[in-house]
């Protein structure tokens, strides 16, 4: 990768994770992404697909299917899981509609709604899970930077469903530490190439 890459690699690697995490501070209502929860994780999802445009490239390489295919579910993932439901969220609290009457009016649509939010969403999740095991298994992360990234992309779908705070700023956590120590090194490497 060029210095440039390497530099937007890492922006995405600290931006991405660290906007989903002050998303989950701005929860309304029942636990619905507000208007500035929602800006946070459509800049937080553009982030991640940022990076995950990097690390697939890194693993194009050693595992040239997987990178392919992976980094497709996985910007399917952030698109759907991320930008799909801030803007749901964003609109439900424009419109004054609850969780329970926007969830509703989703059943109304069971096409666009499994292909957005019941498919797409947990494909966020399910592509951090490989991911980290991927990452531990090609050497990429140590051993417990991948088991932080698998175990929050495990533990995801638990915090947001249920909608229970704590716990959503906890997983963000597992997530954001790896994806920090990941951009920690790719910064390291780009003051390498300059040297």
């Amino acid at each position: 990768m060029t210095r440039q890459e390497l530099t937007l690699f890492s922006f995405g690697l600290v931006f991405g994770p660290g906007l989903f995490a002050l998303s989950s501070l701005y929860w309304v209502g029942e636990g619905q992404y507000g208007i500035t929860g929602s800006v946070l994780l459509v800049l937080g999802s553009v982030f991640w697909i940022v990076a995950f445009q990097g690390i697939f490239r890194l693993l194009a390489t050693r595992m040239p299917r997987y990178a392919a295919w992976g980094q497709l579910v996985a910007t399917y993932g952030a698109v759907c899981g991320g930008v799909g439901f801030a803007l749901h969220g964003m609109f439900m609290s424009l419109h004054g509609i609850s969780h329970g009457a926007g969830l509703q009016a989703l059943g109304d649509h069971p096409v666009v709604a499994n292909v957005i939010f019941w498919i797409g969403g947990p494909a966020f999740p399910v592509s951090l899970l490989v991911l980290g095991i991927v990452l531990i298994r090609t050497k990429i992360l140590p051993v417990w930077a991948g088991a932080l990234l698998s175990l929050g992309g495990a533990l995801f779908p638990v915090a947001r469903i249920p909608r229970i705070d704590l716990l959503a700023h906890a997983v963000d956590l597992l997530m954001l530490v790896p994806a920090w120590y990941l951009a920690w090194r790719v910064n390291r490497e780009r003051t390498a190439q300059q040297v």
